[in-house]
């Protein structure tokens, strides 16, 4: 049988480390696996790469795409282009200009949409500056801060893009939205992509920029006091802002974040329906990061980690009594930063930078809590029971902490055993760390639960339980405590038509890319029903 001629594969090839990055030893294998004599592959492009460190012998996963007996087509890289929408176009308001609220303004522009984002915080740049009195005088500006601002809460954490939300929609739009303003294009190849938040604030400022030479609008320092309901009482036709403007259009998408506590308090003072939904809290761990590469990458003591390998990650879960207890928004090579949104509280995040070469390792280790564990905050809170749940952990570790931003914190090996720290080790939070009895501090049910979760990951990472690792308090911002209810299909709210209640604020993502494919979805609702 004659062999097929000029032809395009994609396959799976399988190398060694020390081999993965040399373009013949990729050519070898390739020819191996397709039976094909080296010179028929006449060109090679790389789609996707992940790492396979289960055992010692380290081995590199690259999918390909090859051309035999001809050449593939010319790669041509991602780039912004949004048609002109026309002067006559019907307005759309857009509350929150984090990922969800940027992609449903993109999205609306390819819809003959005029998107009008209204953002409480300041543009990337001017974001930047309010970062300081927060880290070095422990003073948080209560509009401007790693929460609140372009770019939302994930600008400052981490950018990380890897995502399970594959039939949320086209995960691949969105990678390549962010190459083509800027993002690198290794996101497009890597399994777990990241951004990094030294590169997203130039990410979102070219969004901006492609929004508002569409004819679109970014309103910063713009605050969203009321909401415009008409005559009957039953459809959104706009907000009202904190300087006394009101903003007018055929919908409202809400795209708030999960740190907006005040819309949370407004949808009740206006009786629109809001729900309670699980979220969950608990601490940042740290360790040292060459400690989790050993774990991961099966070193022996006082081996480097190459570099061509990224700072090793990981993921932890497990089940305790009904709760999980798992890893969350893990920065490898990273810093823990306080994501307080205001002066008398406490909360920690984690964040790193493109290269993720910081000497620590950080994240999240949280515990599910369902609205019945939010009972004694539910006669004074009603529905926003989880929100008092939340506060009143930040307050406890701000008084904890000593004030300034100072968070409380104990060695992870105390915490298990249930004594204070007579010292902690070094730490990336630069507002700094007091020693505290976290186990006391925590809700009996997250505590007992995360002791018991800790020893089984202790089993799962030999070494993850050590002398080096610190725990701080608290990760509370890991989701928002309620949800606002939407049409299944209209993704209207079911009691105001018009307003579409939209990305994590409103309970129906977690992430950017999450994020990002729900503000999409949002935009086309405005125009579908």
């Amino acid at each position: 049988m004659s062999e097929q001629p000029d032809r395009i594969e994609k396959l799976d090839i399988n190398l060694s480390l020390e081999k993965s990055e040399d373009e013949a030893a990729r050519k070898k294998a390739i020819s191996r696996k397709l039976r094909v004599h080296p010179d028929r592959i006449q060109s090679m492009r790389l789609i996707k790469h992940s790492i396979d460190a289960r055992k010692s012998d380290i081995r590199i996963q690259l999918r390909m795409e090859v051309g035999i007996d001809c050449d593939l087509p010319n790669y041509i890289a991602p780039i912004p282009s949004y048609t002109a929408i026309s002067d006559d176009a019907k307005k759309v308001i857009i509350v929150g200009c984090g990922p969800a609220g940027m992609f449903a303004a993109l999205r609306c522009i390819q819809l003959g949409k005029k998107p009008i984002i209204l953002e409480r915080g300041k543009d990337a740049s001017a974001r930047r500056f309010d970062l300081g009195p927060i880290l070095k005088k422990g003073t948080v500006i209560e509009d401007s801060n790693y929460c609140f601002g372009e770019g939302g809460a994930g600008t400052y954490s981490d950018g990380k893009l890897y995502t399970r939300a594959t039939k949320r929609g086209p995960v691949r739009d969105v990678y390549e939205t962010l190459v083509a303003h800027g993002a690198p294009q290794q996101i497009l190849t890597d399994a777990h992509p990241h951004v990094g938040s030294n590169l997203l604030p130039n990410v979102v400022k070219a969004m901006r920029a492609s929004i508002i030479e569409a004819g679109g609008e970014v309103h910063f320092q713009t605050k969203v006091v009321d909401f415009l309901l008409d005559d009957t009482g039953k459809s959104m036709r706009g907000v009202a802002t904190a300087d006394g403007l009101e903003f007018t259009g055929e919908a409202v998408i809400l795209a708030t974040g999960h740190s907006a506590r005040d819309v949370y308090k407004l949808l009740v003072k206006k009786d629109i329906l809001l729900e309670q939904k699980p979220f969950a809290v608990g601490m940042r761990v740290e360790h040292p990061q060459p400690l989790i590469d050993r774990i991961q990458y099966s070193f022996k003591q006082g081996v480097e980690r190459p570099r061509i390998l990224p700072a090793a990650r990981y993921n932890l879960a497990t089940k305790i009594d009904g709760r999980g207890v798992h890893s969350f928004c893990m920065c490898p090579g990273g810093f823990i930063v306080p994501a307080a949104t205001e002066n008398d509280e406490v909360v920690v995040n984690g964040m790193s930078l493109a290269r993720r070469d910081s000497p620590f390792a950080n994240s999240g280790l949280v515990v599910t809590v369902e609205p019945e564990d939010t009972a004694e905050f539910s006669k004074e809170h009603g529905v926003l029971a989880g929100m008092a749940y939340q506060k009143d952990l930040e307050v406890k570790a701000s008084v904890a902490g000593g004030g300034v931003q100072k968070a409380p914190g104990q060695r992870l090996i105390d915490f298990i055993r249930g004594r204070v720290s007579s010292e902690l080790p070094d730490t990336s939070y630069f507002p700094g760390l007091t020693s505290a009895p976290l186990d006391d501090i925590l809700p009996d049910a997250v505590s007992y639960r995360m002791k018991v979760g800790l020893k089984q990951f202790g089993n799962k990472m030999n070494g993850f339980i050590t002398e080096e690792a610190s725990l701080l308090g608290f990760e509370t911002r890991t989701s928002s405590p309620v949800r606002i209810p939407r049409d299944a299909s209209t993704l209207h709210h079911p009691q105001i038509r018009n307003l579409i209640p939209c990305g994590e604020g409103a309970g129906y993502a977690g992430g950017i890319v999450s994020a990002a494919l729900d503000g999409m979805k949002c935009a086309d609702a405005v125009v579908s029903v």
